[in-house]
């Protein structure tokens, strides 16, 4: 994992760029803001144009060194090209509502189910998302019931901010990461992305997110569904304005 661009700077969605290399549908740029996707998170939708043609970018690939390939509708431009990258600001937005929707959702879970750990997630360009958590004993109607901690945090208004631990602190400190089967991987450096909800919540995450929970809508449980023995689906969508 590098320390990308769209962490350092997350305001940053408009940006000029040199194309280093193309192939068929697909241009390789100096330096990107767009977040890659991952960890149920998707990839940054938008634009880039250049002299003489456009594309929507439609996929990321990452490459060592941080650079990454942007996936194009169509044919891309040649190397050397000079690049104006535009982000899409609404689907940004949601992406960040969402994560961050899912980190409190997160932390009622981990806080009052005994630690449980998630299994899955996954966010949706509908405006819905999901958690999947270990909950093999858990009445359903218990999960369901936090739709309105979870909306009463959203409104308290609670800072989101973003900093680097050392790896050794992340593997001795327990709670920092909430997957059972996965974790971020580090930076060059030996450190790894946590994301805090000041007085809730501390995860290690390399999503995008809110910088205050009252940006988000309110939310609703949709529904929890029984995934297997162990596991419990949570579904959430965002409210309409």
């Amino acid at each position: 994992m590098t320390r990308y661009l769209c962490h350092d700077e997350p305001q940053l969605l408009d940006f000029d760029a040199q194309a280093l290399d193309s192939r068929e549908n697909a241009v390789l740029l100096s330096r990107s803001a767009f977040h890659p996707g991952g960890g149920g998170q998707l990839h940054d939708r938008g634009v880039l144009d250049w002299a003489g043609g456009s594309g929507q970018v439609v996929g990321i690939e990452l490459q060592e060194g941080g650079l990454a390939w942007h996936y194009l509708d169509h044919s891309a431009c040649p190397p050397g090209t000079q690049v104006r990258a535009q982000i899409d600001r609404e689907f940004r937005w949601l992406m960040c509502q969402l994560h961050t929707d899912l980190h409190i959702l997160n932390a009622l879970v981990f806080q009052r189910f005994d630690g449980a750990l998630v299994t899955g997630a996954q966010i949706a360009a509908d405006g819905t998302a999901r958690h999947d958590f270990d909950l093999p004993q858990v009445d359903n109607a218990r999960l369901k019931a936090l739709e309105a901690d979870l909306n009463d945090i959203i409104a308290n208004g609670l800072e989101v901010r973003t900093y680097y631990v050392p790896l050794e602190q992340v593997t001795h400190e327990a709670g920092l990461i909430r997957s059972k089967s996965v974790a971020p991987p580090p930076t060059p450096d030996g450190k790894i992305r946590i994301v805090e909800i000041v007085g809730l919540d501390r995860q290690a995450c390399g999503g995008t997110h809110l910088s205050n929970t009252r940006q988000s809508r309110p939310v609703r449980i949709l529904k929890v569904d029984n995934k297997g023995r162990q596991n419990r689906r949570v579904y959430i969508g965002l409210q309409p304005t």
